[in-house]
């Protein structure tokens, strides 16, 4: 991959710079604040810059499948894992495969081994463990410049310039770092994703909260399906997934909520009503999420001063429960490698990204792999069979 050499023109107009971070984290999303949380834990700080004007500006996503050689790993080496364990979704961990006809192919109750927590507790649980301070709001990142010897400068876009000796892409999909090192975006999957959600659905939704169970649903044949997962206070949240050209979900009339689901709707005729349920009957807005991925083995050569985490370093889609899991051990062990080389922060960046590589890329592979097999020929069944091997989604 071929570096930039900035994202972004400046002019003389800009203002002069406001002050130095000698590690600065753009993005406060779970890896970036897993990095500071450790880092912070054994004494160093650092700042993250995030373009939401508050913690609570926004909806954090769904639930998420925790892995114990991963994010619990993260979460034991941030001194966080029994709070975290409080968090924990009772039952979450249950999964049941179905056709369009809703006939069962698997249920199972889990096995312990990947608890369901929700995103926004899970960010909250990292985010009150910061020093005061930690997380500047409303600091979003308009353009980053390397300015030599492995110095970079920030530019936010209320005009604010900051540098760092030493910054860390945590930016997500669309990073304004990833450009420094790569030359890397994207790419539509051929997925796409409506997002719905039944509230107090034991009472008002009882069919619908009958087939999601305790846990995690999936419905899948012709191409499509309902992925839904069942949130604390009785909310199930959905995820209708088809596959479709990327203009499909930008056509919909999501102003319009009834009309895009019926937008929606038309491509599951014939299927059951109670699947269908999960849609039509959905409370509030719908939200079109097309699926994109970076390459999968996306890395790029040392380039001094700068690293990437999480989404940033390494989009996949989400069919492998991968994308938090490895977002928090990114941010857990490029944390343990630069206190372990605290006066060489190449070397720190060095290590880091030599696990960093292949790790992301056999995640990003299996990745690739389970959206082919959801999305397949007899994708109930064949997924049936492959829960006997323990794998999950994060994606609902």
């Amino acid at each position: 991959m071929t570096a930039a050499t900035t994202t972004s023109t400046t002019t003389s107009t800009t203002p002069a710079p406001e002050h130095h971070h000698p590690l600065l984290v753009v993005g406060a999303g779970l890896g970036g604040l897993t990095l500071a949380r450790v880092l912070a834990r054994h004494g160093v700080r650092c700042t993250v810059l995030d373009l939401d004007p508050a913690r609570d500006a926004r909806p954090q996503g769904g639930m998420l499948d925790l892995h114990e050689d991963a994010a619990q790993r993260a979460l034991r080496e941030a001194g966080l894992y029994e709070e975290f364990r409080r968090l924990v979704q009772p039952g979450g961990e249950a999964t049941r495969v179905l056709d369009r006809h809703a006939t069962v192919h698997h249920a199972d109750d889990g096995e312990g081994g990947r608890p369901e927590v929700h995103r926004a507790a899970l960010r909250d649980l990292l985010l009150d463990s910061l020093p005061a301070g930690t997380v500047r709001w409303g600091a979003k990142a308009t353009a980053v410049t390397p300015l030599g010897g492995g110095r970079h400068e920030v530019t936010l876009a209320d005009g604010t310039r900051l540098t760092t000796g030493l910054l860390v892409g945590a930016d997500g999909a669309w990073s304004r770092v990833r450009p420094l090192l790569s030359d890397a975006v994207p790419a539509y999957t051929g997925i796409s994703f409506v997002e719905a959600d039944l509230t107090d659905a034991d009472r008002r939704h009882p069919r619908a909260a009958a087939l999601v169970g305790s846990g995690l649903l999936f419905a899948l044949d012709q191409g499509k399906g309902f992925l839904s997962h069942r949130e604390p206070g009785a909310r199930l949240h959905t995820c209708v997934a088809l596959r479709c050209p990327a203009e499909l979900p930008a056509g919909l009339d999501l102003a319009d909520p009834a009309t895009a689901r019926r937008q929606v709707l038309a491509h599951f005729d014939g299927w059951d009503e109670g699947l269908r349920s999960l849609l039509a009957d959905g409370d509030g807005p719908l939200v079109a999420r097309p699926i994109h991925a970076l390459p999968a083995g996306h890395r790029w050569e040392r380039v001094p001063g700068v690293t990437l985490l999480g989404d940033a370093a390494h989009l996949m889609s989400p069919f492998a429960g991968e994308g938090a899991n490895l977002a928090m051990v990114d941010g857990a062990e490029l944390a343990a490698a630069l206190l372990a080389h605290p006066d060489d922060p190449e070397r720190a960046l060095a290590t880091y990204e030599t696990a960093l590589f292949p790790r992301s890329e056999r995640s990003a592979r299996e990745s690739a792999e389970s959206l082919e097999l959801c999305f397949g020929p007899d994708a109930a069944g064949r997924l049936a069979a492959m829960m006997s091997g323990g794998w999950e989604d994060e994606a609902a």
